[in-house]
């Protein structure tokens, strides 16, 4: 089976969960996509246990010379289940015999088949927990399933619902998708998310990075073919990890560790669940829920912020976050440009805070000296003349810290029609010149739903890519620049203000000017005349109106 049928049937799959929620009367609401990325997690975890499993050299062949191993792994008893656990590599999440899709599936006619499938679900996260599970800033375990069938409030609709849900998965294999190591979980993620991940559902809004900017974010950041070995690679603003994915399929997954940080539930078990698919699961103890600019979890033994090999960001552009304003404020080693002003009355539809600020100073306290990051923000912060935002561009540029500025073009987010800008930093100043692209003009439009949205293609990422690399001047869309002339334009890094102006002359004889002057003259004359007629018809025209007095009988 091709890539492209495994991804097609993975997408029907998904669509058909979704279609199942949505008969049930759980579209849209807060638990459609628990239930959906659990029940696709389930699938993907009995796949990924089989698989192991029939390669297992002590139970292996038991199993894949079986005409069913789930089958046959049921005949397992106690002490065969603990010792193949003892030999599958630790990423590899453990099912016992009754937690199949097999068993599963055939106790479906049993009474209450809903308690059974919830119950099921919180033994394997159970089982897994040391694993799976993901951690709160006050180290809090998040177990990796819950009791999905719970969520459909009519009791007497649960047994059909949670059937409905076995069958949309009981038909797909993963097995595949494994034995042939095909990379295209990031697509299926991408259709997994559409329609859970939008800004409009709280005060702290999931924000979802399109792929080919992450791809680009990526590819500068650690070049098309570095070989590099344990890289630390962090994100304080993680959401659901699309830009973490990108860098360490970038340095290759073996040779990176993830840390992460995000303050909504929702996107810590979206990323959960995006590492694990994409062979990470190692670096799921390093996933932290929990507000990153007020208690940063990553930290060293004496205290001080861990530092990074490379960093990505996507943070929210703008939150209102005066209840710990002030206590951001006092500390002054870590925001040391300051923190936006609070506001007098919080609007949740119009924030006003412009939030990125402080993750901007966060992240740079959290680069190793060696280490480079990449951050997006609003393109109006490239050419800030005041406040926070002038004192952060004086001192990166002064740090010689920035060495790229990338202006991308417009809605090209899902959730904002706000431009954005990609800025790289280089920590070791090993730059003399600092790149800086207008990409506003690239990408293809196109419509979803009722929003029209733009999109780069591949060979304009690679048109970025190259020119940044190279550190070309392009006309129109490229720069590279030293930084005493960015000093002298006021620490702007918007690419268009250095470019050159260029004015077109045209040689004509002395003789073409004369007839030019001449006919110029011809008509402004023939305008100033019509004008004093239209000037003469006015006057007569108010000349000819007269009062007119009304009797009142």
């Amino acid at each position: 089976m091709s890539n492209k049928d495994i991804t097609r049937l993975t997408i029907e799959l998904i669509d058909s969960l979704k279609s199942t929620t949505e008969a049930f009367g759980l579209a849209g609401t807060g638990w459609e996509y628990k239930i959906v990325t659990e029940i696709f997690l389930y699938k993907f975890f009995n796949d990924k246990f089989g698989y192991e499993a029939k390669k297992n050299k002590i139970y292996g062949k038991r199993l894949s010379e079986a005409e069913k191993w789930d089958k046959e792994y049921d005949s397992f008893t106690e002490e065969d289940v603990e010792d193949l656990f003892s030999y599958l590599p630790a990423s590899v999440p453990r099912l016992k015999p009754e937690h199949t899709l097999s068993h599963v599936y055939n106790s479906a006619n049993k009474s209450d088949f809903a308690t059974l499938l919830d119950d099921t679900l919180l033994n394997i996260a159970s089982l897994n927990s040391d694993t799976f599970a993901v951690t709160t800033s006050g180290n809090s375990k998040v177990n990796i399933f819950s009791q999905i069938t719970t969520y459909v409030t009519d009791t007497n609709k649960r047994d059909e619902f949670a059937k409905s849900l076995i069958r949309n998965i009981a038909s797909f294999n993963f097995e595949e998708v494994f034995s042939e190591k095909y990379d295209f979980f990031s697509g299926i993620f991408e259709h997994l998310l559409k329609g859970f991940n939008n800004a409009s559902g709280g005060k702290y809004a999931e924000y979802y990075t399109p792929r080919a900017i992450a791809q680009v974010m990526a590819r500068l950041l650690v070049g098309d073919n570095a070989d590099l070995r344990g890289m630390t690679c962090y994100d304080p603003s993680a959401g659901t990890g699309t830009l973490l994915m990108a860098l360490a399929h970038q340095i290759g997954e073996s040779r990176c560790s993830i840390y992460s940080q995000d303050i909504s539930e929702k996107s810590s078990e979206m990323l959960r669940l995006n590492l694990i698919l994409n062979n990470l699961s190692s670096s799921l103890p390093n996933v932290i829920q929990g507000n990153t600019l007020l208690e940063p979890s990553h930290k060293e033994n004496n205290g001080s912020l861990k530092k990074f090999d490379f960093i990505v960001s996507n943070p929210p552009f703008k939150l209102d976050f005066p209840e710990y304003r002030d206590t951001l404020a006092t500390d002054t080693t870590r925001f040391w440009a300051g923190v936006p002003n609070a506001v007098k009355k919080v609007d949740p539809n119009k924030p006003k805070m412009a939030i990125y600020t402080c993750f901007i100073q966060h992240v740079l306290n959290s680069l190793k000296d060696t280490g480079k990051c990449a951050i997006v923000v609003p393109t109006g912060f490239i050419t800030a003349k005041s406040g926070v935002e002038k004192k952060i561009l004086e001192r990166i540029v002064n740090e010689k810290w920035v060495y790229g500025c990338v202006s991308m073009p417009s809605n090209v987010f899902a959730t904002t029609g706000t431009n954005v800008s990609v800025l790289f930093f280089d920590k070791s100043r090993n730059n003399e010149k600092v790149i800086l692209i207008d990409a506003s003009k690239l990408g293809e439009e196109y419509k979803e739903g009722n929003n029209q949205k733009r999109r780069l293609r591949d060979f304009e990422i690679d048109k970025i890519v190259n020119t940044f690399q190279n550190k070309e001047s392009i006309e129109d869309f490229s720069v590279a620049v030293g930084y005493d002339e960015i000093k002298e334009k006021g620490c702007s890094l918007s690419a268009g203000q250095y470019f050159d102006i260029k004015i077109d002359y045209v040689d004509i004889t002395e003789e073409e000017f004369n007839q030019r002057m001449t006919d110029y003259k011809t008509t402004l004359t023939q305008q100033f005349a019509e004008s004093h007629r239209l000037e003469a018809e006015i006057m007569k025209q108010l000349d000819s109106l007269k009062f007119n007095k009304i009797n009142k009988g």
